[in-house]
């Protein structure tokens, strides 16, 4: 489950299409941890900024500007606005999370006999799987600047890292999920 969110976009007159004539405020968020895509429903007479870090764990208390979460959406319900901020605040999740995702270069294990996880980034072929592979067995990866360095043919790994969650967003049934939740 996740704890925290980052606000996608903040709509105070809720959403034109909504069948009931009530205004309820709603925001889109995406989680922290499973980058799941959420509608949250905001305290009275809170104001949410794009960007913003907010708490929807279960403990209420904790809970100072985010009233429920409302449900789980698709890609496809996401604002335009939500759409375009999207690829943003996952990079900065990505930068605030290096470690987790460094791990994820130092522990990539084949999926199948023919296909490797690190296959899955798009962007990275054999050829560079196989570069990570025999740079991670000399010495760990300690950072993406490192593997910058040790591995000629990624210049940005956490370009790599958003692109493959952005793609797992999108595409909801993706068979192989590596970074987004089911």
């Amino acid at each position: 489950m996740e704890e925290y969110a980052y606000i996608l976009d903040y709509l105070p007159q809720g959403r034109p299409n909504h069948k009931s004539f009530k205004i309820i405020p709603i925001a889109l968020a995406v989680g922290e941890k499973e980058f799941k895509l959420f509608e949250l429903i905001p305290k009275p007479n809170v104001t949410l900024i794009v960007g913003e870090r907010v708490y929807i764990g279960k403990d209420k208390e904790k809970r100072d500007k985010i009233e429920h979460v409302r449900r789980r959406i698709a890609y496809k319900d996401l604002t335009h606005a939500a759409q375009l901020e999207l690829p943003y605040v996952i990079e900065e999740i990505v930068k605030k999370r290096e470690q987790d995702f460094v791990k994820f270069f130092n522990e990539a294990h084949p999926i199948t006999t023919r296909l490797h996880m690190l296959e899955l980034l798009p962007g990275l072929g054999k050829k560079t799987m196989w570069e990570v592979l025999e740079e991670r067995k000399k010495k760990p990866f300690e950072s993406f600047e490192d593997i910058k360095k040790r591995v000629k043919h990624i210049h940005h790994p956490e370009k790599l890292i958003v692109n493959r969650i952005l793609y797992e967003i999108q595409h909801r049934y993706e068979k192989y999920k590596i970074f987004v939740a089911p």
